[in-house]
């Protein structure tokens, strides 16, 4: 049998509502031909554990609850070790359709116009082509400031900076995969600029997604904002690391031999 070069991580925390819907639509539009599919299981409380275990998806559960960051992290290091070529991070809520999966991972094998392919595929609701999506007004500021803050520091617009439905090549998940190289808590807007700055090819691509219809976000209530100051710390320790210590410089440009 042919070995898969693509992995579908789906990290989830206490999805035991959603996480059922998730992969039966998964197996509806026979990704698993195509992919290999991961659940990584941060510690849920609920019946998520036992659903995935149910209908026979691999798993990883994390013993302790360590964050989404963690959650995807611990999925970048199952790739690296297995040697796929690309993952394409999804969430266990329900909002990233599955037929978003060929769109982005076809996006992440066209060479533009100096033959290179992107590195990280953001899965857009904001761009022209994505499908309506509803946001509350808090989540509106935090999206903007998010958004000025990309713009100001890299020079680059970014229609989505808080999207978790994104494609990444082996050279960009092997770089997230190392220490100190991605937020073990919230990995939005701050990786973005981190991954820009450091010359990985980043582009977006519109995408349809849905509303959460039960469970409970990770960024619900005040949360956003309490999220976005601790984004914005992390964006002030990426720069200092970056344009002042001149840690990984360029290091997007390498190949992925040589990161």
């Amino acid at each position: 049998m042919k070995r898969k070069e693509l992995l579908i991580i789906i990290p989830a925390y206490n999805e035991g509502q959603n996480i059922r819907r998730v992969l039966t639509e998964l197996a509806r539009l026979d990704m698993a031909s195509e992919a290999d599919i991961l659940v990584i299981n941060d510690s849920s409380t609920d019946s998520t554990n036992w659903i995935v275990k149910d209908m026979g998806y691999p798993m990883i559960s994390q013993l302790f609850n360590m964050g989404y960051g963690c959650a995807l992290q611990t999925g970048y290091k199952w790739a690296v070790r297995r040697k796929y070529e690309y993952i394409i991070q999804m969430d266990g809520d329900g909002q990233h359709d599955p037929c978003n999966i060929p769109v982005l991972y076809q996006r992440l094998k066209e060479p533009d116009a100096d033959g290179l392919c992107p590195d990280i595929v953001l899965g857009a609701r904001f761009r022209e082509g994505s499908s309506d999506f509803p946001v509350s007004l808090p989540k509106k500021i935090v999206y903007a400031m998010f958004r000025f803050m990309i713009r100001v520091i890299t020079g680059n617009q970014v229609s989505d900076p808080t999207t978790g439905l994104q494609g990444l090549s082996r050279k960009a998940f092997l770089y997230y995969s190392k220490y100190n190289h991605f937020d073990d808590k919230y990995p939005d807007a701050n990786m973005i600029i981190q991954m820009m700055l450091t010359k990985f090819r980043v582009v977006e691509v519109p995408t349809v997604m849905h509303a959460r219809t039960a469970g409970k976000s990770m960024h619900s209530g005040l949360k956003p904002f309490w999220y976005m100051l601790r984004v914005i710390y992390s964006v002030i320790i990426i720069l200092f690391r970056v344009k002042v210590l001149r840690q990984d410089e360029g290091i997007g440009l390498r190949s992925a031999d040589k990161i």
